[in-house]
């Protein structure tokens, strides 16, 4: 049959994405305490398409992709990408996946457990010249109570809900559930899917017993990844990270979701190593 896509075109015009985009597939991410996890991911994969080629071959993203769903560690996701730029005969391959991180979270008090979900997304370039690029991004909803509110009110403070996403260019491997760890430990207090009243009591005290403005958190955020070890496994075979900040680079923004103003409050801060 006749190949369209790999007919000659004479427009001289070079495209720097060509793919496919919204693809939603089943599949399985690493996961620290069961090993792996089945979810579900968004996905969007291209490559350069060079002045010459009329198209690109569609379907092909698929059959690589599928070959890779169910193994989808940071690891593969570039191993993915390189056989795509490879199979696709490209300069270079950019590729996104985005899916919910689900974690079993016990309440304080009570130990009543719940799933939670984050959004997490990984993005990566590969090239013909052997550069890589790999960023994991995870969003971690949070609890904020106002400092100013706590101390000028004769009593109580206002609180809203936030949501923290940090984006991370790692030297080696690290869990994503110890990321949302550091995010949840700078908050005024993490979020629970599941509260009896004595978790109730438990949290609102403990948000008003660390209040936090958008700045303290995305601070505390930075230097809680500053000081970041890694763990163990690896992204490639380097292992855990033995000193220094595990990552080359890394942003942090903070938003809340403000309950007494009609405007939400943001901050943003990046590391470079």
């Amino acid at each position: 049959m006749i190949d369209i896509q790999s007919q000659r075109d004479t427009r001289d015009v070079p495209l720097q994405k060509v793919g496919i985009k919204g693809l939603e597939y089943p599949v399985r991410v690493l996961d620290k305490a069961h090993k792996t996890q089945g979810t579900s991911g968004v996905v969007d994969l291209f490559v350069n398409l060079p002045q010459h080629f009329k198209g690109t071959h569609m379907s092909r993203f698929i059959e690589i992709f599928h070959k890779y769903h169910t193994d989808l560690s940071m690891k593969q996701f570039l191993a993915l990408l390189q056989e795509i730029r490879e199979k696709l005969e490209a300069e270079r391959a950019f590729g996104t996946i985005s899916f919910p991180f689900f974690m079993e979270k016990k309440a304080p008090v009570s130990g009543q457990p719940g799933m939670m979900a984050y959004r997490c997304t990984y993005e990566g370039t590969v090239s013909a010249q052997g550069e890589h690029h790999f960023l994991v991004s995870v969003e971690v909803p949070v609890t904020t109570l106002c400092p100013c509110s706590k101390a000028i009110s004769q009593y109580g403070a206002h609180n809203q809900r936030g949501k923290v996403v940090v984006k991370l260019e790692s030297k080696g491997f690290f869990w994503i559930e110890d990321v949302i760890a550091v995010v949840e430990e700078a908050a005024s207090s993490g979020l629970y899917s599941v509260l009896k009243r004595a978790d109730e009591k438990f949290v609102t005290e403990r948000a008003y017993e660390n209040p936090r403005f958008v700045e303290d958190v995305v601070r505390e955020v930075y230097l809680g990844l500053q000081n970041f070890s890694g763990g163990d496994g690896a992204l490639g075979e380097a292992g855990a990270q033995t000193g220094g900040c595990c990552f080359r680079w890394f942003s942090v923004e903070a938003e809340n979701f403000e309950s007494i103003h009609n405007h939400n409050a943001y901050a943003y801060a990046e590391f470079q190593e």
